[in-house]
């Protein structure tokens, strides 16, 4: 890693005067960018070298103090984004082109955003998906037709933005470049211009109303998902103001949907889509949908899925409206003094149908078999999210332990959270399953690249108390790396809690 990051280091040095010579510069500064104007390829630059190149942007002095100026200016975020834009070449009104359909929430924005993809997919329109975070690699986040770009594509787009935005950034805004999100979502609204979709669906950060996101002007339609509370330093501390930032994704006169909400929340949407001029509808519960014969069937797990697959639901179907009937006016809530009405519940196509059951989106309530080895994953991290989350294991734990015998593996992702006393509460009809666990845990530890073999005293007491729980595979996650199990045998006898010492010890082979 130490050799590739010297190189990059090298090559980015090599890159800096390549740019800073005078014929290039010159062609670089008198050129009107446009998304259809791609930069000279720079010979040796590799996708590994576009990834470490990014990695750059996460912790970055220039960054940090970025963050620190608009933290109490969140507006301010908006106008920086707008002129990284412009930089790399792409104007606000270009995105208007890309016929976005934007979707925030708590939980469930990206099972909802991945219904809604897959659907209009069906339907044999070109779709772009621009999502976050990755498990594996950051390809992930930029999706043509629901596959992850290629690493040549990456590439190649890489670094004409990124080259753009280096080349400029010595007048401009203090010299800086964008963080790491930003960078991302500037290259994910590149990538579609440049690869022609149909539409693009965009799920939001954080929040919505300064999410960098939120730079889109006229999207066909909204959508929020579940609420709850979730990144407080930055939304707020109650439910009440994180729905005030999520319904700043409303523009006047665009439809939006949302989930059935609570009382509070629901009042703070209604009253900024009153404010905004959005009409706004709540969605139908999934049973409420016709349906000729059998009810609709999901590809993702979990009666949480249900309400998600709504909204996707109502997604695509207001975009279908609009692509086949561009010159039907907006019909406004039937309720004009609540500000909101109930959507209808029409009969799913046979595509709809077909595209809500072939949905897939790894790590979200995902049963994965490896041989006689059963993994059940899930990236749940927030109270309600792990409800959901014990609900649906003790329900394929059940119907698996009823097949085979066993529950063979579990895998939780849930950045420590099992560490504590309400998470362990939470977590405690799960636990019978448990002694054949395969348990993973990733902490959201800064991305001081934290080794695999590297546990601190800290978590080894923390999981004192899960005397029946054996633990395997140990990870950690760092931010744009992938996170990895490894698996020890034989397993320990989970009778005692000194036989689960030996196994936070890292092995010979862990280490770097």
């Amino acid at each position: 890693m130490m050799v590739r990051f010297s190189r990059v280091l090298e090559r980015g040095s090599v890159f800096a005067a390549f740019l800073r010579q005078k014929d290039w510069s010159s062609k670089f500064t008198t050129v009107k960018y446009s998304s259809t104007k791609a930069e000279p390829r720079l010979h040796r630059m590799e996708y590994q070298d576009a990834v470490c190149t990014l990695n750059t942007l996460q912790t970055n002095a220039c960054a940090l103090e970025q963050v620190r100026r608009e933290r109490g200016h969140p507006q301010l975020q908006l106008q920086a984004m707008r002129g990284f834009l412009e930089r790399a070449g792409l104007v606000v009104e270009e995105l208007d082109h890309l016929n976005i359909i934007h979707v925030t929430g708590t939980k469930g924005k990206g099972s909802t955003c991945a219904f809604t993809e897959h659907i209009l997919r069906s339907y044999g329109f070109r779709t772009g998906f621009y999502s976050s975070p990755h498990l594996v690699q950051v390809r992930e986040r930029i999706r043509i037709n629901g596959k992850p770009i290629g690493k040549e594509l990456f590439t190649k787009y890489f670094w004409q933005v990124y080259g753009r935005l280096y080349e400029t950034k010595v007048d401009t805004h203090g010299g800086s470049m964008p963080a790491y999100f930003r960078f991302l979502t500037i290259l994910a609204f590149h990538v579609f211009l440049q690869e022609k979709v149909d539409l693009a669906v965009i799920e939001v950060g954080i929040g919505g109303a300064y999410d960098c996101t939120n730079i889109i002007r006229r999207p066909w339609v909204c959508g929020i998902a579940s609420l709850g509370i979730d990144h407080t330093s930055i939304l707020g501390d109650t439910i009440e103001k994180i729905a005030w930032q999520k319904g700043g994704i409303f523009k006047p006169g665009v439809p939006a949907f949302t989930v059935k909400q609570p009382d509070g929340p629901m009042m703070v949407l209604k009253e900024r889509a009153k404010e905004i001029g959005c009409p706004l509808w709540v969605c139908p519960e999934l049973e409420e949908y016709p349906a000729d014969s059998e009810p609709l069937r999901l590809g993702l797990a979990g009666h949480h899925q249900r309400s998600n697959a709504s909204l996707a639901l109502q997604l695509s179907h207001s975009w279908l409206q609009r692509r086949c009937l561009p010159d039907q006016s907006i019909p406004s809530p039937a309720d004009e003094s609540k500000g909101v009405s109930p959507a209808a519940g029409f009969q799913p196509s046979p595509i709809m149908a077909k595209g809500l059951e072939d949905t897939e989106w790894p790590g979200r309530t995902q049963t994965l078999k490896h041989g006689p080895v059963t993994y059940f994953l899930d990236g749940a991290h927030t109270t309600r999210s792990m409800l959901a989350c014990v609900s649906w294991f003790s329900e394929v734990a059940s119907q698996h332990e009823r097949t085979t015998g066993s529950v063979s593996a579990l895998v939780l992702w849930s950045e420590c959270y099992c560490s504590t006393p309400q998470g362990r509460e939470t977590l405690q009809p799960c636990l019978s399953y448990w002694c054949h666990a395969i348990l993973t845990l990733l902490c959201s530890a800064p991305t001081s690249q934290r080794p695999l073999h590297h546990v601190t005293q800290t978590n080894k007491t923390s999981m004192s108390p899960w005397k029946t729980c054996s633990p395997v595979a140990w990870t950690t996650r760092g931010a744009g790396a992938c996170s990895t199990a490894r698996k020890r045998s034989p397993a320990p006898s989970c009778s005692s809690p000194a036989t689960l010492s030996p196994w936070w010890q890292p092995s010979a082979a862990a280490k770097p």
